[in-house]
């Protein structure tokens, strides 16, 4: 299990104490497990005495110094869920959220369990066609997910500077924050963070083309799609982990759909990717790298396996400011 300085973990009597104050005071959990991956919440299976099988996430200190946008997102999560059930995409149910920050000093939910795996277990082991099948329900639900209009642009964050009237507006702001926080961390890059900032901005006029701020996962990776075999075949049943939503473009959810590759035919049914379109996708892609190659630093690890990594992140930023 990777551990990270942002998991706020919680001790047995806490969990009771979570439980019995969201649940009512004879609730108990008769099972608890803690789950493995993540680098951010802290997360758990619990199961209540009534049978009910949920997951408590809890967020990291709000002390805490992360990346500029990583502000109240389990509030974010909490939303996205919210909103995007109401059209019919499949996601966590939020059984209870606890923002009130006097049990933990930081917020916690516990949502419905989400059955099936996750899609980036399977994968390897899938057939193509199979694969294709799934990646053509996730390419449904998204253009679902993205009839959902937003009241402005940028991240809804408590007084983010990224919420703006226009997305160029809101990019903009949010490429900064970005080049300011690689700048903070002194992370290795390809450029300087003021000449990756400089490459995104020259091609703004772009994100004029965008007049309608819908709202994006933007971390739909295989990890984050849980699918289930029925007998008709696999079956998405949920999208999960929406705390870095957006509210935006929605090309640029195939940014972590098609994570580090290019979008499979499936996931650009009924998208045209217009040269406008292309060149947008290059500039959330560098950032979106960009992001990945300095959050290691706000986690609290460095390890032999986390240094390949970067490095070969490395090569992928270059070869984007290349295209830039």
């Amino acid at each position: 299990m990777r551990d990270s300085v942002t998991k706020r973990r919680v001790s047995e009597s806490e969990l009771a104490r979570l439980v019995s104050y969201a649940f009512g005071p004879t609730a108990r959990a008769t099972a608890w497990r803690e789950f493995e991956g993540g680098t951010y919440n802290a997360a758990y299976a619990v199961t209540l005495d009534d049978g009910r099988e949920l997951v408590l996430k809890v967020a990291p200190p709000p002390h805490l110094k992360l990346l500029t946008h990583e502000v109240d997102l389990m509030r974010t999560e909490v939303d996205f869920y919210r909103r995007a059930a109401a059209v019919g995409v499949p996601v966590p149910e939020v059984v209870y959220a606890g923002f009130e920050r006097d049990l933990l000093g930081t917020d916690f939910v516990f949502l419905s369990l989400v059955p099936g795996t996750d899609l980036h277990s399977l994968v390897d082991g899938l057939p193509p066609a199979e694969v294709a099948a799934v990646r053509g329900q996730v390419a449904g639900l998204t253009a679902r997910l993205h009839t959902i209009t937003g009241s402005g642009y940028g991240y809804p964050l408590r007084d983010s500077r990224t919420w703006q009237s226009t997305w160029r507006g809101a990019f903009g702001a949010m490429v900064d924050d970005l080049m300011a926080d690689a700048a903070r961390l002194d992370k290795p890059l390809p450029a300087p963070p003021e000449r990756i900032g400089g490459l995104l901005r020259r091609h703004a006029d772009v994100l004029d083309e965008v007049t309608r701020p819908a709202l994006v996962h933007f971390d739909l990776w295989d990890g984050n799609v849980f699918v289930q075999r029925d007998p008709d075949g696999w079956r998405v049943t949920g999208l999960i982990d929406g705390e870095r939503a957006l509210w935006g473009d929605p090309i640029a959810e195939l940014v972590s759909l098609a994570l580090l590759r290019e979008p499979e035919p499936e996931l650009l049914a009924g998208i045209e990717l217009t040269a406008g379109a292309r060149r947008r996708l290059d500039m959330y892609r560098t950032y979106l790298y960009v992001i990945m190659a300095i959050e290691g630093a706000t986690r609290g690890w460095y390890d032999a396996e986390r240094v390949k990594f970067e490095t070969w992140l490395a090569e992928r930023i270059d070869a984007q400011l290349a295209l830039l």
